[in-house]
């Protein structure tokens, strides 16, 4: 994939970037989605047993929309989806992270209630009922706890950034994905979707581009280092 080209500045310096939703960013998804449908129909169709299939890749690599287009596509595969369990309705309560002092670097791994989403993973790959599992809700900056429904059959579609993190606790997750994929975006683009994305959800540029440089590199670093032990690279 090509990087992206460097943003343009204004005169405070401070780089402006395009929203994340253009048509090519929307194509690239689109084609990410299928080739991880044809992943999936393949092991499937070898015997492969596919409960829980996981997206992961840095912040802004755009896994929330490719995960609702595989969403879409498995059952036109002929594969029936069970539902859909994001890493992110784990994220702990700005309360809590408050009361924790780790407000100041929300979505870095030690911000996530990590015992949680292993035990809904143990759940749902126990597929014994169908499981409620939370969401995030970005307009609210919360997670919604028993927001989605997981059916006992079919494939699960979990995405998040720390799928393939191998820390304590986190750890634990990896053998819970049967699948899992990494979604590689180059770092120049990434930085740029992500710094749109916090002024789309109200900061101003400045306050958007310091999260980024202070925050989310960090997390994006760290998550790049968990490519090897995806299954495959998209």
């Amino acid at each position: 994939m090509a990087s992206a080209p460097p943003a343009a500045r204004d005169s405070s310096g401070v780089p402006h970037f395009p929203s994340p939703q253009d048509p090519a960013s929307l194509e690239s998804s689109a084609r990410i989605a299928r080739r991880v449908v044809e992943e999936v129909a393949d092991r499937v169709g070898k015997g492969g047993r596919v409960r829980v299939l996981g997206l992961t890749g840095p912040p802004g690599t755009g896994k929330s929309t490719v995960a609702a287009l595989v969403a879409d596509l498995l059952p036109k595969a002929g594969i029936p989806l069970a539902g859909m369990a994001p890493m992110d309705g784990f994220h702990m309560s700005n309360r809590v992270l408050a009361e924790a002092g780790i407000a100041d670097h929300k979505g870095a791994p030690d911000t996530f209630d990590v015992g949680g989403f292993v035990a809904l993973l143990e759940r749902i790959q126990r597929a014994e009922a169908t499981v409620l599992a939370p969401d995030y809700r970005r307009e609210l900056h919360e997670p919604v706890a028993a927001s989605l429904r997981v059916a006992p059959e079919g494939v699960a579609v979990t995405e998040g950034n720390y799928l393939g993190l191998d820390l304590p606790g986190w750890s634990q997750v990896r053998g819970l994905v049967d699948v899992l994929i990494y979604v590689d975006t180059p770092e120049n683009e990434v930085l740029r979707r992500l710094v749109a994305r916090h002024e789309a959800f109200g900061r101003d540029r400045a306050a958007a581009a310091h999260w980024v440089r202070t925050v989310d590199l960090a997390n994006i670093r760290l998550v790049a280092s968990t490519r090897p032990r995806a299954d495959l690279v998209v």
